[in-house]
């Protein structure tokens, strides 16, 4: 009985040895599950915050025909386009009236939370057409609107299309600036312009064969000189090339 006992001793330590060991294992892997869990918790958290955005302030030469535009990634509306090299288009967005890009400070106004409208979006593509939106309004604009215009804030007269016109649910704003072509720009109307964060669009002629479209709230319209002038004046500042 003793001899049995006295020979069973050594293998119960065996196994408490064995299980001592297995539970280690099963500690530390879990401690290390626990703390990539965290990290990618984090790191997960953030990229919701950001939801695409970047607070990088990088800049990235991008080249659109002849031209070529230096621009900071936080101004770059895409990821996929934060980055160096040929493109066909480029979209930024910002801030206005900063006219900066994407901070933690101004987080709310990129994401659109609340009633206010600070975000104007910007595109850069080659020049399809002979003339800007200025350009177009006497030969193209002013026979497909409807007389008389009805007077606003600003300096802007806001003109119905007619039916015929194929801009359904639109409304032309014009401005004069003697001796000047027109300032002029659409803006969607109605229930359409409501629903949209930047309902009024403006197009102009930059660079080397190149157009620039801005998308911007119609509250905006009320300014439409400083808008202007600051929209040109931040996009020559991104063009380091092109007449």
């Amino acid at each position: 009985m003793k001899q049995a006992e006295m020979l069973g001793e050594p293998e119960v330590k065996a196994v408490d040895s064995a299980f001592m060991l297995r539970a280690f294992y099963v500690f530390a892997i879990l401690a290390v599950l626990s703390v990539g869990i965290s990290i990618a918790g984090k790191w997960l958290g953030r990229s919701i915050v950001l939801a695409g955005h970047t607070e990088d302030t990088t800049i990235h030469e991008v080249v659109i025909g002849n031209n070529v535009l230096t621009v900071p990634a936080n101004v770059t509306r895409f990821e996929r386009s934060r980055r160096d090299g040929i493109a066909e288009r480029l979209d930024l967005y910002l801030h206005w009236p900063t006219m900066t890009g994407y901070t933690a400070a101004a987080r709310d106004d990129f994401n659109h939370v609340g009633a206010s409208r600070k975000i104007i979006f910007l595109s850069f593509e080659r020049q399809m057409m002979s003339r800007d939106m200025s350009g177009r309004f006497d030969p193209i604009y002013r026979s497909l609107i409807t007389q008389p215009g009805v007077p606003g804030q600003g300096g802007i007269t806001l003109y119905n299309f007619t039916e015929k016109s194929g801009y359904v649910n639109e409304v032309l704003a014009v401005a004069e600036r003697g001796g000047e072509t027109p300032f002029v720009a659409r803006c969607l109307s109605g229930e359409s312009a409501e629903q949209s964060l930047a309902p009024c669009e403006r197009d102009i002629l930059i660079g080397d064969d190149l157009s620039l479209s801005y998308r911007f709230p119609k509250e905006l319209l009320l300014g439409w000189r400083a808008l202007d002038a600051a929209v040109l004046t931040t996009a020559a500042g991104y063009l380091k090339t092109g007449r």
